[in-house]
């Protein structure tokens, strides 16, 4: 099976980005699922149904979450309905944390989204690594061909301790929240495939999706600065593609595919 992993898709123009690239990537790699994080994708902040809807449209399966998954109150209502999960460990919140995707005879994928606790700033109801103890303690890992973990979270010791923590018992720790892609793609002792950070899709040359003139001014003056999507100019593509072995949580592959100066 091979899977393809998108990093946060953010705003109009990573959304724009999503459909030159990725039509094209399913059938050159022969690519069986697509999951994406979603958390920025609608004018940089949260995601809505019709969000969701569009980017479906050009080929992603399912979505993760993040810290901003709550932005967009249009989406609230409707969570329980869509292919998204979010953060698990936000607790008492709309939505899942965790939910099954069925291929049919390819087998069934577990997706898993948690939010990391160190420098965060986030209202986490629950440690992350208690928390993906009792949800793989809740499942039987047997009925599934994937177990995917999407680690939303900011300090890279926090990310990689995760990846050695469930190691051997999910397929993939993949790392969002940075919009940085990272060159640590590797296979861990016990089988699981590993990234810090799978990185963004949007804007290129700009501070991680938002206006460089506006972050400019942020970090000169302490007046507030409201934020700004760059919707128009070069884009950047960042994903991985994890292929798996045929028995157990063993990755046979985690390899990045990126793409720069898209326009």
């Amino acid at each position: 099976m091979k899977i393809l992993f998108i990093g946060d898709i953010v705003a109009k123009l990573g959304r724009e980005t999503v459909a030159k690239i990725l039509p094209d990537l399913i059938i050159k790699n022969n690519i069986d699922l697509v999951i994406a994080n979603a958390e920025n994708s609608a004018h940089g902040k949260g995601t809505t149904p019709d969000v969701i809807k569009e980017l479906q449209g050009y080929g992603v399966n399912f979505f993760t979450g993040g810290n901003h998954i709550f932005w967009q109150k249009s989406l609230l209502d409707q969570m329980d309905d869509l292919p998204l999960v979010r953060p698990a460990n936000y607790i008492n919140s709309p939505g899942k944390g965790y939910d099954t995707i069925d291929l049919g005879g390819k087998g069934k994928v577990l997706v898993i989204n948690l939010v990391g606790i160190a420098f965060m700033q986030a209202n986490v109801s629950l440690n992350p690594f208690i928390f993906v103890d009792n949800i793989l303690s809740s499942i039987n890992p047997e009925h599934y061909k994937a177990i995917i973990l999407d680690f939303h979270a900011e300090a890279s010791s926090e990310k990689v301790l995760m990846g050695h923590y469930v190691d051997g018992k999910v397929l993939a720790v993949l790392g969002t929240h940075w919009h940085v892609p990272t060159a640590d793609n590797r296979i861990l002792e016990g089988g699981t495939a590993y990234v810090s950070d799978v990185g963004m899709v949007g804007a290129e040359n700009e501070s991680l999706g938002v206006s460089k003139a506006i972050a400019f001014e942020r970090v000169k003056s302490p007046v507030p600065q409201k934020s700004e999507w760059v919707e128009e100019g070069k884009a950047v593509f960042n994903a991985v593609l994890i292929e798996t072995e045929n028995v157990g949580m063993k990755a046979k592959s985690i390899t990045r595919l990126d793409y720069w100066d898209i326009l």
